[in-house]
């Protein structure tokens, strides 16, 4: 059985030193930075990074988009949490 896209996300959080969550819930901006931290992709806008900046960095750092500049800034799908969890070495439980 595959790993449904919360227990994803919290092995995402616990292999960027954040809590796992009990209930589904979306990445906050707090984690979104440590995602950013984890991956080496800079996040040093003047003012705190938007999420939506976030999340197109990521997908531009992991491979799911050519750049940051043509990358999608929804929230994360399943296919693209399974390529964040390999790109910060998270241990995904199936």
């Amino acid at each position: 059985m595959s790993p449904t896209v919360h227990e994803i996300q919290n092995a995402i959080r616990a292999a960027t030193g954040r809590f796992e969550r009990e209930v589904d819930a979306s990445f906050t901006k707090e984690e979104l930075q440590a995602i950013c931290a984890a991956l080496g992709v800079a996040v040093d806008d003047a003012e705190r990074p938007s999420t939506t900046r976030m999340r197109r960095r990521i997908r531009a750092q992991v491979g799911i988009a050519e750049s940051p500049e043509v990358a999608d800034d929804s929230t994360f799908r399943k296919a693209d949490l399974e390529a964040i969890a390999d790109a910060v070495g998270a241990s995904v439980e199936s």
